[in-house]
């Protein structure tokens, strides 16, 4: 049985990193999707784990082959994700899970209609989202209502998702994530050649 692409997006906050390293700690069928990037290794990186590393050349070279699923540049460096990878593990059963913002997952989709699948993950309110926020105390004050517009436009995004997890313990929104996991597999369009091979091989009484 094929893999699908699980592409996993929300407003900052909501704990996609934790859950989705919660899903690959316990689902040895499934992989986090490795970006590229043109900007140099750093110490402690990983090349093919934490990134692939390549030139700009190379990265643009890339870009021109039709190469990656969605890619962005950022402080002068590229970033984006090479689509062979992701094919290959698809094609070997394997479930690729891949943590990308709703513009980049959407056109994800379109490129891939029959084997992305998008899961949007949220808090329990906006009012925990503004709270998380403001915790993490990583946004200066004076860009506190920018990143909460931009969360707020995200939510609007949902509606497009084919999931949408709600984050209030990490242990239920990993099972949730999981049971759409396997409910994917499930899926009619999935198993029906197990039906029709059942047919074919039957004898009339």
């Amino acid at each position: 049985m094929k893999g699908k692409l699980f592409v996993v997006s929300g407003p900052s906050g909501v704990g996609k990193n934790t859950l989705l390293n919660t899903i690959i700690d316990r689902c040895k069928t499934v992989q986090y999707s490795v970006s590229a990037t043109s900007r140099p290794i750093r110490p402690g990186e990983v090349d093919g784990k934490s990134y692939y590393f390549v030139s700009r050349a190379r990265f643009e070279e890339l870009i021109a082959s039709d190469a990656l699923l969605e890619y962005a540049e950022y402080v002068g460096n590229y970033y984006g994700t090479p689509l062979q990878p992701i094919r290959e593990a698809i094609e070997n059963g394997v479930d690729v899970v891949m943590d990308v913002e709703v513009v980049g997952a959407l056109k994800i989709k379109k490129r891939l209609p029959d084997d992305a699948v998008l899961v949007f993950v949220t808090a329990p309110s906006f009012d925990v989202i503004r709270k998380r926020l403001i915790h993490r105390g990583d946004v200066a004050p004076g860009l506190m209502e920018e990143r909460l517009e931009r969360a707020r436009w995200e939510c609007s995004q949902a509606v497009n998702y084919d999931y949408i997890v709600v984050n209030d313990d990490i242990t239920r929104a990993s099972e949730e994530l999981r049971a759409i996991m396997l409910a994917e597999k499930c899926k009619t369009m999935e198993r029906i050649h197990l039906i029709k091979e059942e047919l074919s091989c039957s004898t009339p009484q």
